[in-house]
């Protein structure tokens, strides 16, 4: 066992134990008193074998009882799924199986420090600011990226905006491990936290994470992402609506601070998907920040903006990003993250939605029935036809009744998997539950879609199976991993993250979510990773060179903040 320095909410350094997985998987942060609680034990074993003891007492607490014995459909290991939903008792209680043992918490607000964490991070991730000490503590590191002197790539070049002009596009946040800004992933960002904020304003209203901005009389979560959505808005082409599909240096920046980087940065392409995207986050967050005093004039602002990025969009409705072509045909070549994208449909129907709320132009209520999804999927920065279908069943529509009934059929086969499951979940059950940030597209994506069911319905199953999602990523899986840095007993210390590898500081940044088990393993042929397993839910290292596994990405963790808030808020 090796002591790693960890990093507390109000600044203090605290040590606590790194150990191996315990062969007892279960939520290693915090269960509700009435939710489902069930753990997962390593190989076959029968319930007279477990007990659980209260840690106050050191007495029995309850008698756990056997679910069954799961068998991998990959591995083929035999796991044994106890169930102690009987323990509603605030406390803190042991898991003990011979000499094995693992420890979990029942409370009230089980996952509030947790959901605090995942949103703080947001604002240590800020770019063109500096991160101050008595908000981040020893996270705290001078300006980076100002992003004052930004070129137009050639790429990017129009009339107004000749190649190699100079624009300013400060702020946002980092995507990834990296320092670039995507407009893409950042609409997606913003907008499923909006979703969650919109559905749950009271908890989210109620929450606060020592930001800057936190005696305004502005929810934290809209501080926050008006920081971004600010640069966002510097992303769009004044002189015809477009938007430029990323801000980047034309190669990945190694791993070093921010102060320290000092490749020329560029804005670079205008693109239908990115343009559409943003026309959509910005007519979301038109109608969610109207009438905000602390921010009189943006709502107007973001109209505006979107309204005009849907006329590019309409006017240049194919414009796809496909880096490689671009870079041969316009110079610095760029190999930074693409995002490319070759289907605009789910864009459509996401902006024809948005703008219909926001103006309830019929134009855009029929744009919106032209290219309604077929069935509903989990919501992703590729996939966005999820995020329209949340808010168009959060409001009256046309559409509503079809789209509920996709989206109950499609929460309803989540649910069907979970008896059978390994781990007692819905999502994971399945290979292709299981790839680049699967954390967030399928546990965390899927965990969203489920509270809209529920909230829709009142059927608790719903519920239930979002809580079993959450419980995956916070320790009860194959690996043996809490996903979220600083939380749990076992959780990533080496993310694949510039700042948390080139800060000094052992621990990573906190309330971070890894990407988690990808059985591509697509870092593997740098020829520098050993992976522990093939598996697919077992196809993750903690390694800083492992950014198939263990990289962090502003989608990720925004879709985490919207399952863990909503979890709070509905156990309130």
């Amino acid at each position: 066992m090796r002591t790693k320095l960890r990093y507390c909410l109000l600044g203090a350094i605290i040590a606590i134990p790194v150990a191996l997985p315990s062969q007892i998987r279960v939520n290693q942060v915090g269960m509700y008193p009435h939710q489902e609680k069930t753990a997962v034990i390593e190989g076959k074993v029968k319930a007279g074998k477990v007990s659980i003891v209260s840690d106050a007492t050191g007495k029995k607490a309850v008698k756990p009882r056997l679910l069954r014995t799961a068998v991998s459909p990959w591995s083929k290991k035999e796991r044994t799924v106890i169930d102690f939903s009987s323990l509603t008792q605030p406390g803190t209680y042991t898991i003990r199986c011979g000499s094995h043992s693992a420890s979990f918490t029942i409370a009230a607000d089980a996952l509030h420090n947790v959901t605090e964490a995942t949103l703080k991070a947001f604002y240590l991730i800020r770019s063109g600011m500096p991160i101050e000490q008595r908000y981040a503590g020893n996270y705290a590191r001078p300006l980076g990226h100002p992003d004052t002197q930004v070129l137009i790539h050639p790429s990017a070049a129009s009339v107004g905006r000749p190649a190699g002009s100079v624009i300013s596009s400060p702020g946002g946040w980092y995507d990834a491990g990296d320092y670039n800004k995507y407009i893409v992933n950042s609409a997606f960002s913003v907008g499923i936290m909006l979703c969650s904020y919109e559905q749950n304003r009271k908890y989210y209203d109620g929450l606060s994470v020592n930001i800057p901005e936190s005696s305004n009389r502005t929810a934290d979560i809209l501080d926050e992402l008006y920081y971004n959505l600010a640069w966002m808005l510097t992303m769009q082409d004044p002189y015809d609506g477009g938007v430029y599909h990323k801000l980047t240096t034309p190669n990945f920046e190694g791993f070093v601070m921010p102060k320290d980087c000092h490749q020329q940065r560029y804005v670079v392409q205008k693109t239908t998907t990115a343009t559409l995207d943003f026309a959509a986050v910005m007519a979301q967050a038109a109608r969610i920040f109207k009438g905000n005093t602390d921010y009189p004039d943006f709502s107007r602002q973001a109209a505006n903006a979107a309204l005009a990025a849907y006329g590019w969009a309409e006017r240049n409705p194919r414009v796809l990003y496909q880096q490689e072509r671009m870079s041969q045909q316009f110079k610095p070549a760029v190999s930074t993250g693409a995002y490319g994208d070759f289907n605009t449909s789910d864009e459509l129907f996401w902006a024809a939605t948005e703008l219909y709320l926001l103006t309830e132009d019929p134009l855009f209520a029929n744009l919106a029935e032209q290219h309604q999804p077929q069935r509903f999927s989990a919501p992703t920065w590729g996939n966005v036809a999820s995020l329209g279908t949340f808010d168009c069943l959060s409001h009256p529509s046309k559409m509503q009744d079809v789209l509920k009934t996709q989206l109950l059929n499609y929460c309803d086969s989540l649910v069907a998997t979970t008896s059978a499951s390994s781990f007692q979940t819905p999502c994971g059950n399945s290979r292709r539950d299981f790839g680049w940030g699967c954390l967030a597209e399928a546990f965390g994506a899927n965990g969203v879609a489920l509270l809209y069911a529920h909230r829709l319905t009142g059927q608790q199953q719903y519920l239930t199976a979002a809580q079993q999602n959450a419980d995956y990523v916070l320790g009860r899986n194959a690996t043996g991993y809490c996903f979220v840095t600083g939380f749990g007993s076992l959780s990533p210390q080496h993310p694949h993250h510039r700042i948390s590898e080139a800060d000094g500081i052992d621990a990573p940044f906190p309330g971070l979510l890894a990407g988690g088990p990808n059985p591509g393993q697509q870092d593997k042929a740098d020829g520098n990773l050993t992976y522990p397993s093939n598996q697919p839910d077992e196809s993750y290292i903690d390694a800083m060179q492992s950014y198939a596994s263990n990289e962090i990405a502003i989608n990720w963790n925004a879709s985490l903040v919207a399952l863990l808030g909503w979890l709070e808020a509905v156990s309130k």
